[in-house]
């Protein structure tokens, strides 16, 4: 090899290792940063007021995305092992229906259940997270054991669960809820919640050997079979946290409006999964971050929260949030094609 050959070799290797050095979130943060930055720009044309400097627009913003964050925590591990969770969004109806039952105050005359009012909040927190955690231990079993693609089995869970939510109180809605219930949707609860549970299944995936497994699967499941790992319990385990999470997000969205009904959470797992694609999860599994779960997340809120600033119509943001779905997905296909040549 000549001289020049060896110095661009060098030039190369150290450009690759300095790129190499940025975590893989990086290039998701500066998108975050230039759609702020877009909006600000738009928001002095337009309407004259700045989009990121107003502490009470930003507060809002990241209350809504904090339901739509710890959903996105669950999902973004059943898409690293290769799956998919359709089933989240009326999972957390559902239990927003069943903690509210329990969380009914005495003063409130139609309370539910007449003789279980003014319970501890843990009660009904836990009933929600229980509920879903079932629901997510049904899909988990339905997906290792019977061998149906995920998309099929939390397609079924999603029906029936808004069917189990329409049912369960005959459509009614359930008020009356006890402050200190509706005191965990609240100030910056619910963003205390979403960062918390980020962080414990950041930890998770990263340094312990359920993390390990999780990527194993997604990666090549045969592969981690032969290794011996027990796949099958594994991805209920995967199912169930991601069924536990939307619970808990149930119990947070009912906390926060303060009542249930059997509609909430309607359209939530598509933004759910919008987030963990657009935070860099691969839908070929294998691949994925809580970090950029969390910033996808953010993202998501921007988007809304910019449009509403400048009021631009809601059907127009779905459209366009359709399309950056789509976009993502296609940068994943890229990624993944791009990273099979090396």
């Amino acid at each position: 090899m000549s001289d020049k050959s060896a110095a661009e070799a060098r030039v190369e290797t150290g450009a690759a290792r300095r790129h190499r050095r940025l975590p893989p979130e990086a290039n998701i943060f500066f998108v975050l940063i230039g759609i702020a930055l877009v909006y600000e720009l738009l928001g002095w044309i337009f309407v004259g007021q700045s989009f990121l400097f107003n502490q009470q627009r930003l507060t809002i913003m990241i209350l809504q995305v904090s339901v739509i964050g710890i959903i996105a925590v669950g999902v973004t591990q059943v898409i690293i092992t290769g799956g998919i969770d359709l089933s989240s969004g009326s999972v957390v109806g559902m239990t927003a229906m069943f903690s509210a039952s329990l969380a009914q105050s005495s003063t409130w005359p139609r309370a539910l259940y007449p003789s279980l009012t003014d319970l501890p909040f843990f009660i009904p927190v836990l009933l929600g997270i229980v509920v879903g955690l079932i629901a997510g231990i049904v899909n988990g079993q339905l997906i290792a054991r019977t061998k149906i693609p995920p998309f099929i089995a939390t397609l079924g869970m999603m029906v029936s669960a808004r069917g189990i939510s329409k049912w369960y109180t005959k459509g009614q809605p359930v008020s009356g809820l006890t402050d200190s219930f509706t005191f965990i949707g609240t100030g910056v609860w619910p963003v205390v919640v979403f960062l918390l549970v980020a962080l414990i299944f950041h930890v998770a995936l990263r340094y312990t050997r359920y993390g390990k497994f999780t990527y194993a699967i997604g990666a090549n499941v045969q592969a981690a079979r032969v290794s011996g790992i027990n796949v099958e319990a594994h991805l209920i385990k995967v199912y169930a946290i991601a069924g536990m999470l939307a619970g808990l997000a149930g119990v947070v969205t009912a906390a926060r409006a303060q009542t249930a009904q059997a509609g909430m959470g309607v359209m939530y797992e598509l933004d759910a999964i919008a987030a963990a694609v657009i935070g860099g999860t691969s839908l070929a599994g294998g691949a994925g971050r809580i970090t950029g779960t969390v910033i996808g997340t953010i993202i998501l809120g921007v988007m809304t929260s910019g449009f509403t600033f400048l009021r631009v119509d809601a059907y127009y943001q779905e459209i366009v949030k359709g399309m950056i779905i789509v976009a993502a997905v296609i940068t994943d296909v890229y990624r993944q094609k791009k990273r099979t040549k090396v």
